[in-house]
């Protein structure tokens, strides 16, 4: 079945070859005005300006977007979608003046989530996640990473990893799945950290291998956490098993950059806290920065220095960190506004960055992130709007009208 959509007011990032996208490149966002966009078996077949329109009309079926911009779809490379519990009881205790570290010191935090994921059933813990990822596709996301990290012994971590595992298979979007037991250390391990890092590298990566239960293996690399040698032990032992590397690197201290550039991480993720040096190392590698300002708002944080990352010539994308302790929000329309409004990102550096670098940050490059031929048609139709930058300006409005995935509109 043949699909045009014709006087497309801006149709939005439309590029004939894609690739990871670094510095003053994230600025060029290829643009066409009063487009058209055809598409055939959900893919992207062609595209073009309507006074070059010369399809024969009769076979095919045609939405009219006029006074629409056309976009892909949102990638969010970073989110802990599956969970069995909210913590707003901590939400209370950051308002009554409780930092991160303090409120995991006295059994909140991961150890928190991690309680309620052991107790709960796999088959609640994806019903509770599949109606999560069908309330983010309505915001606009169409491909999604998803962590394990919150079941912290053997039993659980390999729960939750089947549960995304079966929430790939039956998503209409691509979904990532990402092995991250190395989120903290259980209770029984604080003192024994090498006892918890032989079981996930001698009893939980084998079964993943054999189940082919992940795509990536990440380490929160931070003070308090895993350490940079623990991190680089978590990270070969998974490469061995054909799992890149991910990092929650510079949340609350530096140091985890220059680990993730080490193992050539395709991300290293947070950067609240990187320092020149370690931008400039960052800037030097094939390693993809992840900003997640959502969580540095939740965690009232300086957010991430995403001006110094261009103006080096990194390559950033942005996501949403969405998960029940730090940024309860998986809104990616709420991270592009607060991008521009507290990164000082131009709405064309927050539109590249999460979609085209997005999707490379999760693999995803090839498939989607952008308005090429032979991509699957993941597309946002914004409401009626009078500019790019109304977009991101607007941050209090639902400004999507419709969402396309593979090339049907979803809810119609």
């Amino acid at each position: 079945m043949k699909l045009v959509i014709i006087n497309i007011k801006q149709l939005l990032n439309v590029r004939k070859e894609t690739r990871i996208l670094r510095g003053k490149e994230l600025a060029e966002l290829p643009v066409l005005e009063n487009a058209y966009l055809v598409i055939e078996d959900g893919v992207i077949s062609e595209y073009g300006l309507m006074q070059d329109l010369s399809i024969n009309m009769k076979s095919t079926s045609i939405v009219d977007a006029e006074g629409q911009f056309v976009l892909p779809t949102w990638c969010d490379s970073h989110t802990h979608l599956v969970f069995a519990a909210s913590r707003e009881n901590e939400f209370v205790d950051k308002i009554k003046g409780l930092s991160y570290q303090e409120i995991a010191a006295k059994g909140g935090g991961i150890l928190n989530s991690a309680k309620a994921v052991q107790e709960a059933s796999e088959e609640s813990l994806f019903n509770s996640a599949f109606i999560r990822l069908n309330e983010l596709i309505q915001l606009g996301t169409g491909a999604i990473e998803i962590k394990s990290g919150y079941g912290l012994t053997v039993e659980a971590e390999l729960k939750m990893l089947r549960v995304i595992k079966r929430i790939k298979e039956r998503s209409p979007i691509p979904v990532r799945s990402t092995f991250l037991a190395a989120h903290t250390y259980p209770a029984e391990f604080i003192h024994d950290h090498q006892g918890y890092l032989d079981l996930i590298i001698h009893e939980m990566l084998p079964v993943i291998a054999i189940e082919n239960l992940a795509d990536y293996i990440d380490v929160f690399c931070e003070e308090g956490f895993f350490n940079p040698e623990e991190t680089m032990a978590v990270c070969r032992a998974g490469m061995k098993y054909g799992l890149k590397a991910k990092i929650h690197a510079n949340q609350f201290s530096g140091g985890a950059v220059t680990v993730g550039t080490n193992v050539n991480a395709i991300s290293v993720d947070h950067l609240e806290t990187i320092d020149e040096k370690e931008i400039e190392i960052l800037a030097a590698s094939n390693t993809i920065g992840t900003l997640l300002p959502t969580a540095a708002f939740f965690l009232r944080m300086p957010f991430q220095p995403a001006r110094k990352l261009i103006d080096a010539g990194c390559a950033i994308a942005l996501a949403s960190d969405y998960n029940p302790g730090s940024s309860p929000s998986g809104n990616m329309n709420l991270v592009a506004s607060m991008s521009c409004i507290q990164m000082k990102m131009l709405p064309e550096e927050v539109i590249n960055a999460a979609t085209i670098n997005a999707a490379y940050a999760m693999g995803l490059g090839e498939t989607t992130g952008s308005i090429t031929v032979g991509k699957t048609a993941n597309l946002i139709f914004t409401k009626p709007i009078p500019s790019l930058a109304y977009l991101t300006y607007a941050f209090g409005n639902n400004l999507i009208d419709k969402v396309m995935i593979r090339g049907n509109f979803i809810n119609e």
